[in-house]
Formats: structure tokens, C-alpha cells, sequence
């Protein structure tokens, strides 16, 4: 095997929010990627509208930088190293963008927080590394946190580490556990730009003035990429992006051969089938931008131009002696949503140029399976709705939102699990959820968790006034619990959660105590009416908003739904009042985002989504229609437990 000394290939992985996109910031500035005058932002690769409101990476990002300092020189590269970095999400319902980012590198930074230490998805990150046998860093970042425990935390991972590893070796991986215990740390400050290899005291930046002993740990543990010197050639395709004038690009990691501009190649297709094409451009990454390269071998990273339906997963092969490699593993879905048109007497009212077809509504799924290997599409009993599986209610969420703001209109149903049968009974996915909580909730936490079937497996107090709780509980369970998790402790708890696989169904969870308030009648809301009602719950629609029959208002106070007629004007007659219609004080109503809206809605619910404004609405709209389909339900709910 030959060795390219001239790259390295990295991942950093981490749990959501431990500063892999600020590190990957900090990288560029240190390796003088922008110049002098230029103003850059923070978080500069979070470069999509929803991954910056949100705080959060939603799609694995690439970056290629070139680093200069005296440790190239002592490898023989004098010219300098390129460190192609991919920035991973930290959130593990988007962990098919972590798996596609793993199976591109050669290496990985393990990010942990100095004070929240290992968290779910810092165990399912790490899992997926070490499966694909990847050696890790561990870096400590925001060891400048008042309440940072660095060693505490140290201890914390590596016993995590040595705990995964041995799983890992159970399964049948050939793992060197041995070289594992002489894991490199790292001691981080990402925001302040400073990386140091001696640990800090708690609460402090580590030693030194730049992140240079971390591009040294780079150089140093990350293995150079490996080929066979005249092996036919292998490039798998892990990621698909687009430009303007060169359509869809291929992001592609070379394992074996040279890609050359305007030579003819072949494809194998995810079949098994091998179609020819030329290739068009390639495209190297350098910084944030790309730029056109003539070739491209073993270990580069490249994009790729000149097949208009490239598939992630899918091999750029020799037409002479193809050899494909495996196609990139994803775990299964556990969560499904109804996407459907949108079929409110509303609908296309509300602007011009709404996507409103169910084919095109189709369309844009399709698109989406190209690019979101997470995901899958499955027909359902109706031609204008389709099920969309995915991890978790955020990344269907951040589908249905990316939708809503293209222009499309459609309903979104509530988020269902995917069950499984096993030996003839239905199994459901749980999820392994970790919440770290100030001391005086622990009890309304506890509760709250009870009330969705969640398992105490284990609970610590680092005694700085905050508790960490480890339940099991039903991923239905998990349905609208943040909301409630927030308001229950005042914003202060923080909750995350990885699958831990499936078990027996759970029973019944009952998640909404409150009812809804729905509209008996098509119009608009007027403010008398909405006085008279305020008293009986909270309103979702502002006055003189158009209503329909059948849309949720608002939520009542009591449980079971609550018909109302939100459209009721004042009767005049030709009596003066004295008072002369003061005007009376209306509560303002609950504005609700997309995400909350789909925690909100119950089973026979549903959500319309247009670009301009977010409704839930019954499924069935028609209320005479509703109550028939209802007294049937409980019909066959009553047979069923007699």
C-alpha cells in the first residue's frame, strides 16, 4: 500500500451544540482562508436559513484547508498539508449526515463540552466511528466554562470509549482496543481560537495563543490516505450538491485511481448496473469555495460534474474492471409523517404561484430522497398523500418547513412511530433520552416522564445544583415532550435522546390533557366573539383571520373538543349605550412555529402548512361527519376492551 502524506481526511463529530461548527471557523481563520478585509461570520459553514435560526447543523459540509506550519515540513511536505475537514450534525435525527460524513474520512475529532461531558448523541457519533474502525481525538472544547470538570469529563469519554469499544468487538469488528487506551486529548477553547495539549485548570482558556498543536494531533494520529499503486479505479459517491451552471455535482472520496477532466468513466448505479459517462469538471475544494482541477487521485475529495441523476452511495468506477464499493448503511426510520395536499377550503387563497399539486408535491419528495439518505417515501391508501419515514420529528420538521418556505402548501399528519411485529406482537422504538434539569424539577420531570411510560435507568448529581436523569421510554413518548419539558422547568431543562432499538409495545400514552377549541363554521373571527370565548381557553387566531369549519381555534381548558362559533358578530339594535362599546381587552393569541404546531396536534389531526401561516385542523372537516367517525371509534375501542 502507497500513502498520500499530502492529505488528511477528518470528521468532527460531537453532540448537538459542543462547537464543532465554531471550531471549524476557528480552523479556517488560523489556515488564513479568508483575507484581511473580509468580515466573516460565525458558524460560516451553517450556511442554510433554517441551520441558522435553528443554531444547529442540519447537512455534513465539507472544507478543505491548507496548512503551512512547521510540522509539514518535518512530514516531507514542505508545501504545505491539506486537511479536508466535514462538519458534521451533532443531532441524532439527522445521523444519516453523520454516517455519509464518517465514511468519507480517515479519522475523527471526538468534540466533548468540559462541563455536560458524554451525552446520547456523543455515544452514538462515537459508535459509528469506531464500527468503521476510525481513530479518534478527543478534544475538551469550552474548557473556559465557569462550570467546567475537565478531568471529570475526560474519564467520563474515555470510559465511554472502552464501554463502546467492547460492544463493538461483541458484534464481530476487529477492533485494537489497546491502541484505544492511549487515546490523544486535547484541550480546547474554540470560541477564543486556542488548542493545548497540557489540561487547563477548570474554568480557564488553555495555554498557548492558536489551534496549532491541534493541526499537529491532526497530522500526527490521523492516518495519511492508503491506496494500491495501479488498482483499478474506486470513487464513492457520499454527498450530492448543485451549481448553476454545471446542474447536479457529485461530492466524491477517491479510494483507489486518478479522476481525469473530459475522460470517459463508468458508474455503477445502486442496482448493480454500470452506465458510461464523461466526465465534465472537477472541482477541488479549497476553503469555502471550489475550484476547477484537471485530475484528482487517491485520498482528495472532489466534486464531480457530468451525470445528472448521480445517487449517494454509488461508485465512479472503470468501465474495464469495475469494482463498486458497499453502499453507505443507514439506520431505519422510527418516525413517520403524512405528507398530503392541501385540501382546507383555504387552500392557494393566500398568494400567487403556491405549489399546490399533489404531483408536485411528489416531485419535491422524490428530489429530497436524492440528497437525504435518512429518508424514505412509502405510498399510502390515497394518491395525493404519501408516508415519509425518518429518525426523529425534527429532521420531518425541517422537511416540512425547507417546503413551506419553496412555496409548497400541504397538510402534515402527526408524527406516528414505525412499528415492528416480532413473533406475532407489536414491537415500538425506544429511545435511550438523557435530561439534565436543576435539582427542583426533578420531581415534576420525573412525573412527566411516568406519564409517557419513560423507565428511570440511572440518575447523578454533579452537585452544582443541576441533576442528569437516564430514562427508557417509547419514542411515541418523546412526541411533543420537549414543549412540555420547557414549560414544566421554565426553560431551564435540556433534554437529548438516541434510539435504543425496539421493544414490546407500551399501551396507551395519553400526551394532551387539553381539548381543542374548533370552528362550527367557514369565516372570519370576530373580536366579540372571542371575548365572550376567551374564559373557556387560549386562541391560536388573531381577529379577523379567515376560519373554517373544522380548524382548530384554539385549546380549551377541559378536556375533549369544544365546537364554537368563533365568527359570531355583535347584534345591533338602535339602543344607544351609555358605554359606547368600550373597547375590552383581548389576550393575544399563542403563535405557534411548525414544529410545535405538529407536537400540538392530536391523532385525528393534522396540520396545514402554507408559506404565509401554519393551521391545525381536523382530518375530517365536516363535523357532522367527525362525530359519526368519532362515536364509531369509541365503538370499537369499547368491543375491543370487553
Amino acid at each position: 500500500m502507497v500513502t498520500r502524506s499530502d492529505i488528511r481526511n477528518v470528521a468532527i463529530v460531537a453532540h448537538v451544540d459542543h462547537g464543532k461548527t465554531t471550531l471549524v471557523n476557528a480552523m479556517l481563520q488560523q489556515a488564513h482562508v479568508f483575507s484581511e478585509r473580509e468580515e466573516v461570520p460565525d458558524r460560516v459553514m451553517d450556511s442554510g436559513d433554517i441551520e441558522r435560526e435553528k443554531g444547529i447543523t442540519i447537512l455534513a459540509k465539507n472544507t478543505a484547508i491548507r496548512y503551512t506550519g512547521p510540522l509539514a515540513a518535518k512530514v516531507g511536505q514542505p508545501d504545505g498539508i491539506t486537511i479536508n475537514v466535514v462538519d458534521t450534525p451533532g443531532h441524532a435525527d439527522f445521523g444519516g449526515e453523520v454516517e455519509r460524513g464518517i465514511s468519507m474520512v480517515d479519522g475523527v475529532l471526538l468534540l466533548v463540552d468540559a462541563s455536560e461531558g458524554p451525552l446520547p448523541q456523543t455515544r452514538f457519533v462515537l459508535r459509528k466511528a469506531l464500527e468503521a474502525k476510525l481513530p479518534v481525538i478527543l478534544v475538551i472544547n469550552k474548557t473556559d466554562r465557569p462550570d467546567s470538570r475537565i478531568s471529570e469529563v475526560v474519564s467520563e469519554t474515555t470510559d465511554l470509549l472502552l464501554g463502546l469499544a467492547q460492544d463493538v468487538v461483541e458484534e464481530g469488528v476487529d477492533l485494537d482496543i489497546d491502541s484505544l487506551l492511549d487515546l490523544p486529548v486535547l484541550y480546547c477553547a474554540a470560541k477564543a481560537g486556542i488548542a493545548s495539549g497540557e489540561q487547563p485548570a477548570d474554568g480557564s482558556i488553555p495555554a498557548g495563543d492558536s489551534l496549532e498543536p491541534l493541526f499537529e494531533s491532526v497530522i500526527e494520529n490521523i492516518p495519511a490516505p492508503e491506496y494500491t499503486e495501479g488498482a483499478p479505479l474506486q470513487a464513492h459517491v457520499t454527498n450530492i450538491d448543485s451549481s448553476d451552471y454545471l446542474g447536479r455535482l457529485g461530492l466524491v472520496r477517491i479510494y483507489n485511481g486518478t479522476l481525469e477532466k473530459g475522460r470517459s468513466y463508468g458508474l455503477s448505479r445502486v442496482d448493480g448496473s454500470i452506465e458510461n459517462f464523461r466526465l465534465t469538471e472537477i472541482l477541488r475544494t479549497n476553503g469555502l469555495d471550489r475550484e476547477p482541477a484537471e485530475e484528482a487521485g487517491p485520498g482528495d475529495i472532489v466534486a464531480v460534474a457530468g451525470i445528472t441523476d448521480i445517487m449517494i452511495g454509488e461508485t465512479i468506477v472503470d468501465p474495464e474492471n469495475p469494482q463498486p464499493m458497499p453502499l453507505i448503511h443507514v439506520d431505519e426510520p422510527a418516525i413517520s409523517m403524512t405528507f398530503g395536499t392541501n385540501n382546507s377550503p383555504l387552500a392557494g387563497t393566500e398568494g400567487k404561484d403556491h405549489k399546490l399539486t399533489a404531483r408536485m408535491i411528489k416531485d419535491r419528495l422524490d428530489r429530497e430522497l436524492i440528497g437525504n439518505v435518512s429518508i424514505q417515501v412509502c405510498p399510502t391508501d390515497r394518491p395525493d398523500a404519501w408516508e415519509v419515514r425518518g429518525r426523529g420529528e425534527l429532521a420531518l420538521a425541517v422537511l416540512a418547513e425547507e417546503m413551506r418556505r419553496e412555496g409548497y402548501e400541504l397538510t402534515v399528519g402527526r408524527p406516528q412511530v414505525v412499528t415492528k411485529t416480532v413473533d406475532g406482537k407489536v414491537n415500538e422504538p425506544f429511545e435511550n433520552t438523557t435530561i439534565d434539569v436543576p435539582e427542583e424539577y426533578m420531581g415534576a420531570v420525573t412525573q412527566l416522564m411516568a406519564s409517557r411510560k419513560g423507565r428511570m435507568e440511572a440518575m447523578s448529581n454533579h452537585g452544582s445544583g443541576w441533576v442528569r436523569m437516564q430514562f427508557t421510554v417509547p419514542s411515541r413518548g418523546l412526541i411533543g415532550f420537549r414543549t412540555q419539558l420547557l414549560s414544566n422547568t421554565r426553560g431551564t431543562g435540556i433534554a437529548s435522546s438516541i434510539s435504543a432499538g425496539y421493544q414490546p409495545w407500551a399501551g396507551e400514552i395519553s400526551i394532551r390533557q387539553n381539548g381543542s377549541m374548533v370552528s362550527d363554521r367557514q369565516g372570519k373571527a370576530s373580536p366579540y366573539a372571542m371575548q365572550r370565548l376567551q374564559a373557556r381557553g387560549n386562541f391560536f387566531v388573531e381577529p379577523q383571520s379567515p376560519v373554517y369549519e373544522g380548524q382548530v381555534v384554539g385549546v380549551c381548558s377541559k378536556p375533549g373538543d369544544m365546537d364554537i362559533n368563533v365568527t359570531l358578530e355583535k347584534h345591533m339594535t338602535n339602543m344607544r349605550s351609555a358605554t359606547a362599546d368600550v373597547l375590552e381587552t383581548l389576550t393575544p393569541p399563542i403563535q405557534m412555529s411548525l414544529e410545535e404546531s405538529l407536537d400540538f396536534a392530536n391523532e385525528d389531526e393534522c396540520v396545514e402548512v402554507t408559506p404565509e401561516s401554519v393551521r391545525v385542523r381536523k382530518i375530517i372537516l365536516d363535523r357532522e361527519q367527525w362525530y359519526k367517525w368519532n362515536a364509531q371509534k369509541r365503538r370499537q375501542s369499547k368491543n375491543s376492551s370487553n
